[in-house]
């Protein structure tokens, strides 16, 4: 019915128009003649030019979803393990270290990958029984059949990933997103945490970043990020890598294939989607909350962090007053890749004054 409306007020217009040059004098009448034929070239050039252009586009950028097996053959370690927490939910994640030591949970960043902790293991896994994990719509874990992805649903994943593995209690970390995870974790289960490590991490309400990166930008931009269903250039993400990290030297083409890559996971760009989508169910903190975590806590934050700004650690300090608070200078976003021998010992030290653990399973 609208559109038979629509027809009839087309229909309408052009008798109006015909009648109006009708009554126009015929030098004037010519003239019009002349520039309706222009403004109709200028339409048809202007209509190739955007064709020519958004073929463009996807000639530089179409970049579909990776093959997940060659991916998993890539980029999963002879100590990856896949644990199918419900049907369709088949968790990547990786026990390593010593076995018998106290247990580490590091839980990854939004668009990143367990790979993350890797410099980390290397120093920890010594001394620690080290757990990380590819969350849902991130590495090699794929979409969640649920469609959920916030940090409630992470933490639930997480949860059901330590009880599978028989862990009742740990000490818990986490990277931006995955900070906000792992406070949430231990406000929703305080009786199987011995101490929270933050590494700028989420949670501040309306924290203003400073040089956002490209893919977070675009991601907020509603006609942009669908187009990121087709369109995902190797250089969005190395430009966003190079925002994120102020440590350039530490960025090299495997750092930046694996994020491109794995970021094309099937799967992956839809969860990413429908997680910028709903920015606002990421469960910003309060003081009042934090407050409850009575738990010894370690806060390490970048000082150039572009992403979550290094003021947002003072807030999370002032918290938690129990928190040791180290800001690294010159350094950004992900410091246990910018820096990993430094922050790996920061937080060694850091355990080892921990109370011993009586109770690990």
């Amino acid at each position: 019915m609208l559109g038979a409306l629509l027809g009839e007020l087309c229909c309408i217009g052009k008798r109006q128009c015909v009648l109006g040059l009708a009554r126009l004098p015929p030098h004037v009448h010519s003239r019009a003649r002349v520039l309706g034929e222009d403004m109709k070239r200028l339409i048809k050039w202007l209509v190739i030019l955007l064709l020519a252009a958004v073929a463009g586009i996807f000639v530089w950028g179409y970049a579909p979803d990776t093959d997940a097996a060659k991916m998993e053959r890539k980029y999963s370690s002879a100590a990856s393990r896949f644990a199918e927490l419900e049907p369709g939910l088949r968790v990547h994640y990786r026990d390593e270290g010593k076995a018998d030591g106290r247990v580490l949970v590091l839980i990854h960043g939004s668009n990143a990958s367990l790979h993350t902790w890797e410099p980390w293991v290397k120093t920890l896994g010594k001394d620690y029984r080290v757990i990380s994990m590819d969350l849902p719509g991130h590495g090699l874990t794929g979409k969640n059949p649920a469609g959920v992805y916030d940090n409630a649903s992470y933490v639930s994943v997480v949860d059901r990933l330590l009880v599978k593995l028989k862990i009742n209690k740990a000490v818990i970390g986490g990277n931006s997103m995955g900070g906000g995870v792992t406070w949430l974790y231990t406000l929703t289960h305080p009786e199987k945490i011995d101490a929270m490590l933050l590494v700028d991490a989420s949670g501040q309400p309306y924290a203003k970043s400073g040089n956002t990166p490209l893919g977070f930008r675009l991601m907020r931009m509603p006609i942009l990020k669908e187009a990121a269903r087709f369109i995902a250039p190797r250089s969005i993400f190395e430009s966003s890598v190079k925002t994120s990290m102020s440590v350039q030297s530490k960025i090299d083409d495997k750092l930046i294939d694996r994020y491109s890559e794995l970021n094309r996971y099937p799967g992956n760009r839809e969860a990413t989607m429908q997680r910028f989508a709903n920015f606002k169910s990421m469960t910003p903190g309060t003081k009042e909350r934090l407050a409850g975590i009575k738990v010894p806590v370690l806060i390490l934050w970048g000082a150039e962090d572009n992403l979550i700004p290094v003021s947002a650690a003072q807030w999370f300090a002032d918290a938690m007053p129990q928190a040791r608070l180290i800001i690294y200078p010159a350094v950004g976003h992900i410091p246990m890749e910018e820096i990993p021998e430094k922050s790996a010992a920061d937080v060694k030290a850091w355990l080892e004054g921990l109370p011993s653990d009586k109770t690990q399973s």
